[in-house]
């Protein structure tokens, strides 16, 4: 059965929570003065879940976060320091032929409050008009086209567009919080921060596709705001930094440590990669990331098992291209200490915990699905490098 996504304050909880019938359990974002500070999964008997029970299973949930957020707001403190004004910023979607989803992307972002940020929808490679016809919809929207593909592309496209410093980036099958915005600009004002990501929460949990992907591959990074430091982290690690679905770049990155890497990324043969490969580029140089799960959106996973086994082939093979170019532009032999690890303490124990059939183990073809793209993401980078070179010499040609 389907999982009910329910977004709730704690300090107003309802007597009772009503879902429909069909749903077994709940999955419950859980704010405490709007800010998200934990979740929690609860069973769902005949559509209801009790005022009492859910109380305490939530403050359980939450645990010692509920306190140290309740604690910052009676002292009225914030951790992520004071702002006199934040920033203006520009706001990109990259997309290709997926309207229906862009048009949830875009519903959102009219909610977002109106601090002057202009918004940019970078369509890559259309097959069809759709997207340029449904863009018409919203006068606030700037439709560019670029047609080098691969989202890599599409988002330097969107760099060099933005009229502002700040650019805050989300995916076509993501829907931000009317917080998300201002929450990402806040943590800009360190200096150093030259990246800001932010909690992504599944949109809804209705297949047994979906329901895999959040438990195995979720996007979100926890409730804790985190700070990473290229000077204090291994800038290789870069999984716990957060995922391109919510995530915010200064603009005169471009100028420190380059653009996204083109041969990286959906539209490639790399199929992904280019967040992780930019991430670890800016702790690299001895910048710093901040992880902040104020900044939420929400992610409609993949819906079908086959999507799903897709999906976690390209993330092995995004990965194991990202490592790849690592390991040949910058001679960085720690990816391969890394990739090991991956394997010796993840990869094959979570495969002999599946095929011996031990409860709770992940399906072993979702786990050979991603076998099968971390072996082919070496090679996949390679194509991808060689398919850019041939694709930019032609354009050079006219």
């Amino acid at each position: 059965m389907a999982t009910a996504i329910l977004d709730l304050e704690i300090s107003k909880l309802p007597p009772e929570i009503t879902v429909e019938e069909r749903y077994s359990k709940a999955l419950i974002l859980i704010r405490l003065h709007s800010k998200p500070i934990g979740q929690a999964l609860l069973t769902v008997v005949g559509g209801h879940i009790g005022g009492d029970e859910l109380r305490e299973r939530l403050m359980n949930a939450a645990g010692d976060n509920l306190w140290k957020n309740w604690l910052y707001d009676t002292l009225e403190w914030d951790e992520r320091g004071s702002v006199e004004a934040l920033p203006i910023a520009t706001v990109a979607v990259c997309t290709r032929d997926r309207p229906e989803d862009l048009r949830r992307t875009l519903e959102a972002f009219m909610q977002l409050p109106d601090d002057g940020q202009e918004y940019l929808v970078i369509d890559n490679c259309p097959a069809t008009d759709a997207t340029k016809e449904l863009v018409k919809n919203y006068p606030k929207v700037r439709y560019v086209r670029e047609d080098l593909p691969g989202s890599s592309a599409a988002r330097n496209r969107a760099l060099c567009e933005a009229k502002h410093e700040f650019v805050a980036f989300t995916d076509d099958d993501a829907a931000p919080d009317p917080n998300w915005l201002r929450s990402l600009l806040w943590n800009f004002s360190d200096p150093r921060v030259m990246c800001v990501t932010g909690l992504v929460m599944p949109l809804e949990l209705e297949t047994e596709a979906q329901e895999w992907f959040e438990r195995y591959s979720p996007h979100g990074r926890g409730f804790d705001r985190q700070i990473f430091d290229g000077a204090h982290c291994n800038p290789l690690v870069v999984a716990p930094v957060g995922v391109s679905a919510s995530m915010a770049l200064r603009k005169s990155l471009i100028d420190s440590i380059g653009l996204f890497d083109e041969a990286l990324g959906a539209g490639t043969p790399t199929v992904g990669g280019e967040d992780c490969e930019l991430f670890a580029r800016i702790l690299r140089a001895g910048y710093r990331i901040v992880y902040d799960p104020r900044a939420l959106s929400w992610h409609r996973h993949r819906g079908t098992w086959e999507e799903l086994q897709k999906t976690l082939q390209g993330y092995g093979i995004g990965v194991y291209a990202f490592w790849t170019r690592i390991l040949v532009k910058n001679r960085e032999l720690g990816v391969v200490r890394l990739a090991l690890g991956w394997l010796y303490s993840k990869q094959i124990p979570e495969l002999f915990a599946s095929l011996r059939k031990q409860p709770g183990s992940i399906p072993s073809d979702l786990l050979l699905a991603q076998l099968r793209g971390c072996i082919s993401g070496p090679m996949a980078y390679f194509a991808s490098r060689k398919r850019l070179q041939e694709v930019k010499g032609e354009v050079n040609q006219f």
